[in-house]
């Protein structure tokens, strides 16, 4: 009799198992700790799930390392997709003077404390480091939230103060976790432990409305009801707790310094009294110190683990229980030599040790508790009885690396043995591929939604989901595959990092400081003073200040900042500032425009060349390269995918393409470049790699190599590391046609080097080859498919610039999701360094340490060899020759040094996952983009990275140091430091593109107004120049300003009067309306004048008016010739205003509007109005075709221009029209 076919999911295939039902009876019984044995990976995390499915019971998993848990966490996610699942990573206390740290790790702390400390039933992974680590107590941590919701009354002040105790910082605009800002009775807040900011309205002391916002427009997205606060760090300090605390740590640093003075160590007592006393001061005046985590436990002596915050009912699970327990008394070891260090120099006070547990003291307080243990193999455990033991027999998945005949003759014996099969993809797209691929191989399988869907036994199911691996259960006969099997690597879906919005150029005004280079076209370089309001004829206005050469001041009327833009060079280069009145500048910006006229005609002559050159046009996609495509394990991002197709679309042409690809080093520039590689070879072209150094060439051989494995595609490396007798077979392979890909350095562009049919070349950071090298290359581009690749970003308004003389792909979207790089800015310390570099080498990795000044270097390699033995230490330098450094750097890649010393050498092109520690020797004296582009260094694998920027205590940091250090922890966010960073890298990514001449242009007359040179110039050159409206001059005698009680900050200031003058239409006035009472409140009267001027202007704009100007005792409308004005707008201005109005054609078509007696306010809403009535007759006309037109007569004569910026007013605010005009 056949068996019966079983429905069951997934956990109910693991619960019918004899080994659960052992396990889940014991546990049941609370017969005390149990093991389980024989299972791996996603085995152990589907039993996990199938205890919290059954039971409907939190879990606490403990793990070794924090790659593990995050294995974890990701399967969970999968398996218990209705379930939180929280991450509780070990943090880092350290006994140093810290000055910030990164914010990625605390908020998940505080996400998982939080909740627990509520009692709420969620599982949570941690690490074994995370919990020997104490932490303050549930009721303490319960206290951290504050819920907020509409309609509630909030006392405003104390809001704000509670906001301190949390740990939050003020800002003028939140930019980044752990910040509010605070304008009038608008409050914005951006928690660590929510993915979302908020704004919050007040009406008086009532919450008005919540939002949520997008950190990076700072408009509101959408309303919701209630939003909770949560806390900005683990530390929450009352006042009381503060003295507390303040009091014993004092008498504590006391005892301890006059123990060292009685044992005649003056030395020692002296520095920790001056280390106690920096943080005693500050505590004093009330005042949270950076680093005060170190003395947690006098503040809080009543300390707890985080097992004291679990919910009653958690079940807990050990994985691996003897990696756990080596991983604790390692990190034991490395706790107690760090003190036991510290302690002799003067560096902590003794108590301070019991921050963490000790491992036995941990093991002995979960002696009461049921612990299940899971290990693959089956060993004696401390507290587990034999009885209380099991035996999974359960088998990992072998790979399938792309072979679906294996897999489909796999899958039959499968179902022959009545084994119900689930097979695990990636996407819905995978799952469809994988399903018609088994039909072609004439196996049945049957499309689920995923991991919940039943699965039937002797029946293949395909869904979507993730596992790490695929497994099978011998005793329940059940089997899953996972898309790493199938194809050899998942394809993971990116999760999109937020970043600069693509196609959004950082704002030059966002971040404009007092002090900064400014640059006005008609007057030169100076420095900004900031915004004065002065009263001119009665009328109140804003007026930006900048200081020029000697003590010049130039006062410019906010309706000309489109003059000004932030000057933006070289960074750290000081621009020279010109003096009001002289020629020079006008010198200056006449050299720069004939510079880069004849650049850009040099330009569009050679793009026209190739333009009518014949080239080898490529076939469209084949099933292979589909196939091959597919391979690759990531979901490609929106710009990765656009340039992929341009790329393939250029090489389809029967052209030869020149296409240049910029993007940061991990954002998938070289996919793209591999693809196009594929598309050629099967066209039977070859392909040219040219890479500047040997190290950059052995990377892409080895990444190539790999991405290949599996075609007929033979790829070869040409560079000085190979021995002559294996160049020479690779040049005779070339020759011959046998080698279809080679990569190498300018060893390629030799005389003896040549193609049997060359039909691709990719160039990688060509302005790093020598001149000599370039000229080679150009020879060797000649009817060739040339495709180049910079790491440094090219700035979007260069690129537009651009267009028609280069063809450019950008990719902006940053890479994958790694681990963030944990960051902290750090006064140096030899401990701390010894520390984090033992740290790093006890796991197997590799370490940068950076220091700028060449004739440091050795010292500190000696130093180092010195303070940790048996280290391995290497030197590198750019003063090198070049063969050696290149043999030092191929040595450190391949693992023969443990540590690099060297300069900025490593800024870019590097990558070795293997390196995941950053030190930064002197970080207060580098710019912030190197200091950006050294921690791109580290962080390039799934292993959690470390970067210390280091400062000398013995100097006092400069101001700008200081911010420069505190902005890098803003990367990691959208925060100034990021954007300052990302704009000095688009500069440089200026010289790379147009040569160092055109970098030294740039750079005499500011970034900005040198893009603008080169637009016009290339504008002007093909003819295309558009036709420029005419401005509109707006003068209406009206106080039109922004308040500082309304905007306090300067630079917001002059970027919202920037954005109102650059409106050019209603809708783009009205939106701009919409932005700052959103984001700043109702607008005061000063503001809302602003608006109506803009839309005044907006209107004019589009009516064909040349000026609306108030004068004596009425406005004037003047029309320019050309303007036609509809005879049904004459009809509706004298419905509207009667005998107010009058027309006059004596020197042009006018409209003239009475203002006898009317008050400033009462004119500037009829003009608004009328201006209204005009636009909709016109559009009215437009619609329903012509009418009766009354032309404009000449243009009045121009004035000195004092428009108003345009900004937006739709709506009237409940002003009522004055009573004096009917309607």
């Amino acid at each position: 009799m056949a068996e019966k076919a079983i429905a069951n999911n997934l956990f109910d295939h693991i619960a019918d198992t004899t080994e659960f039902q052992h396990l889940w009876t014991d546990w049941k019984r609370g017969r005390g700790a149990q093991a389980a044995f024989g299972l791996t990976g996603s085995q152990r995390t589907t039993l996990m799930a199938t205890f919290a499915s059954r039971s409907g019971q939190p879990l606490l998993v403990v793990t070794h390392s924090i790659q593990q848990a995050k294995k974890i966490v990701e399967d969970l996610q999968s398996l218990l997709p209705n379930e939180d699942i929280l991450f509780f990573p070990a943090t880092e206390v350290m006994p140093y003077e810290v000055l910030s740290s990164s914010h990625e790790q605390l908020a998940h702390r505080l996400t998982t404390l939080l909740r627990l400390a509520r009692k709420e039933p969620v599982t949570v992974v941690t690490t074994i480091d995370a919990l020997m680590k104490k932490i303050v107590p549930p009721a303490v941590m319960a206290q951290g939230a504050i819920p907020i919701s509409v309609g509630e009354r909030v006392d405003l002040n104390h809001l704000i103060e509670s906001l301190h105790f949390l740990g939050y910082q003020r800002a003028n605009q939140i930019e980044g976790a752990g910040q509010f800002s605070l304008r009038g009775g608008i409050l914005d807040i951006f928690p660590l432990t929510q993915s979302q900011p908020a704004r919050i309205e007040f009406f008086d002391d009532e919450v008005d409305s919540i939002r949520l916002i997008d950190v990076e427009s700072q408009r509101s997205l959408e309303k919701v009801n209630a939003y909770e606060i949560g806390p900005a760090r683990e530390m929450l300090l009352t006042a009381e707790t503060m003295e507390q605390g303040r009091e014993r740590l004092a008498r504590e640093a006391e005892a301890a310094r006059e123990r060292l003075l009685k044992s005649d160590q003056q030395e020692t007592a002296a520095r920790l009294q001056e280390k106690v006393d920096s943080y005693l001061e500050q505590l004093a005046e009330g005042i949270w110190v950076e680093g005060l985590e170190q003395f947690q436990n006098f503040f809080y002596p009543d300390q707890v683990l985080l097992t004291d915050y679990l919910h009653p009912e958690t079940i807990l699970f050990w994985d691996e229980p003897t990696r756990i327990k080596e991983t604790a008394e390692a990190k034991e070891q490395e706790i107690t030599e760090t003190f036991l260090h510290l302690l002799e120099s003067g560096g902590v006070l003794p108590e301070q040790r019991n921050v963490y547990t000790y491992y036995n003291d941990l093991s002995a307080e979960l002696g009461a508790k049921p612990i299940i243990y899971l290990a693959l193999l089956a060993k004696k455990l401390d507290r587990v009885n034999h009885e209380n033991t099991v035996h999974f027999t359960a088998k990992n998945m072998h790979p399938f690396l792309g072979k679906l005949d294996m897999l489909a003759d796999e899958l039959k014996q499968y179902r022959k043995r009545k084994a119900a099969v689930l097979i695990l993809a990636a996407t819905p797209s995978r799952r469809d591929r994988i399903l018609e691929a088994l039909r072609d191989y004439g196996v049945e399988a049957r499309s689920v939604a995923g991991i919940e869907s039943e699965i039937i036994t002797g029946t293949v199911s395909v869904g979507v989901g993730h596992l790490e691996a695929g497994f099978e259960m011998v005793s329940s006969r059940l089997v899953v595959i996972t898309d790493y099997e199938i194809f050899g690597r998942e394809k993971k879906p990116r999760k999109p990092k937020k970043a600069a919005r693509e196609g959004q150029k950082i704002d030059s005004f966002v971040d404009l400081a007092l002090g900064d280079y400014v640059v006005h076209v008609n007057h030169g370089i100076g420095r900004y003073m900031g915004v004065e309001k002065l009263d001119v004829g009665g009328i109140q206005k804003d007026y930006l200040v900048i200081k020029y050469a000697g003590e010049d001041r130039l006062y410019v009327p906010t309706e000309q900042v489109h003059l000004i833009q932030k000057y933006v060079g070289t960074e750290g280069v000081a621009p020279k500032l010109y003096r009001l009145g002289g020629n020079d500048w006008q010198k200056v910006k006449q050299r720069v425009k004939e510079s880069v006229r004849e650049m850009a005609g040099e330009l569009l002559k050679l793009y026209a060349a190739r333009e009518s050159q014949p080239g080898f046009a490529f076939q469209a996609d084949s099933p292979w390269q589909k196939e091959f495509e597919e391979a690759f394990p990531y979901e490609e991002t929106p710009d990765q995918y656009r340039s992929i197709i341009e790329v393939k679309s250029d090489m389809e042409r029967p052209k030869p393409m020149d296409r240049l690809l910029c993007g940061d080093v991990g954002y998938g520039k070289t996919e793209v470049a591999i693809r196009a590689a594929f598309k050629a070879v099967q066209d039977s072209k070859q392909v040219a790699v040219l890479v500047p150094t040997t190290i950059l060439a052995q990377q892409h051989y080895n990444t190539f190599r790999e991405r290949f494995s599996g075609y007929p595609v033979r790829v070869e490396v040409l560079s000085r590391f190979r021995t002559a007798k294996e160049q020479k077979l690779t040049i005779e392979g070339l020759k011959t046609g046998e080698v279809d890909i080679v990569i190498g350095t300018h060893r390629l562009v030799s005389n003896d080097v040549c193609f049997k049919e060359l039909g691709l070349l990719i160039i990688d950071e060509e302005q790093r080859f020598g001149v000599a090298h370039k000229e080679k290359i150009k020879q060797f581009k000649e009817n060739v498919d040339v495709l180049t690749l910079s790491a440094t970003p090219i700035p979007r308004t260069l690129h537009m610039s651009m267009v028609g003389l280069r063809d450019m792909s950008i990719i902006e979207t940053p890479p994958e999701d790694r681990y963030p790089v944990q960051t902290y800015v750090v006064e140096y310390n030899p401990e701390l360094i010894r520390e984090a570099i033992r740290r790093e080498l006890n796991r197997g990795g590799q370490v940068y340490y950076v220091r700028n000044r060449v004739e440091d270097l050795d010292r500190i390699a000696r130093d180092l060899m010195a303070m940790i033995p048996d280290v391995r230490v290497a030197v590198g330098h750019g003063k090198m020759r070049e063969d050696q450094l290149e043999q030092i750097m191929l040595d450190f890649l391949e693992g023969e040094y443990d540590i690099l010393v060297c300069t900025t050498i490593i800024e870019t092109g590097l990558d070795i996952p293997n390196v995941n520690t950053l030190i930064v020797d002197g970080a207060d004296l580098m710019g912030l983009s190197q200091l950006y582009q050294l921690r791109g260094r580290v962080g390039r694998s799934n292993r959690l990275a470390y970067a210390y920027f280091t400062y000398r205590k013995d100097k006092v940091l400069t101001e700008v140091a200081e911010k420069r250090l505190h902005a890098i922890r803003e990367f990691t966010e959208l925060g100034s430091g990021f954007k300052i960073a990302m704009r000095d890298l688009e500069i440089r990514g200026v010289g790379n593109l147009l040569g160092p001449e055109q970098h030294g242009q740039m750079a005499s007359v500011g970034f900005d107004l040198y893009c603008r040179l080169l637009e016009e110039a290339i504008q002007e050159l093909r003819g295309t120049k558009p036709e420029e409206k005419p401005d509109v001059l707006v003068e209406i005698k009206v106080d039109a300003f922004i308040p500082d009680g309304y905007m306090a900050d300067s630079a917001s200031k002059v970027h919202f009067y920037k954005r109102l003058l650059d409106a050019k239409t209603i809708d783009q006035v009205d939106t701009l309306e919409e932005e700052m009472e959103d984001r700043f409140g109702n607008l005061p009267e000063a503001v809302q004048n602003l608006v109506r001027l803009s839309r005044i202007k907006a209107h004019g704009q589009a009516l064909g008016v040349s000026a609306v100007q108030q004068e004596k005792e009425e406005v004037r409308i003047r029309f320019f010739p050309h303007a036609k004005v509809d005879a049904s707008a004459i009809s509706a201005l004298v419905q509207f205003l009667g005998r107010k109005v009058n027309f006059s054609a004596s020197s042009g078509f006018e409209v003239r509007i009475k203002t006898t007696r009317q008050k400033p306010q009462e004119t500037l809403l009829i003009v608004d109005k009328a201006m209204g009535l005009l636009a909709k007759a016109s559009k009215a006309k437009d619609a329903n075709g012509e009418a009766d037109k009354t032309s404009a007569m000449p243009e009045p004569e121009p004035r000195a221009v004092q428009a108003v910026p345009e900004s937006a007013t739709g709506r009237n605010r409940g002003n009522q029209w004055p009573p004096s005009i009917r309607h």
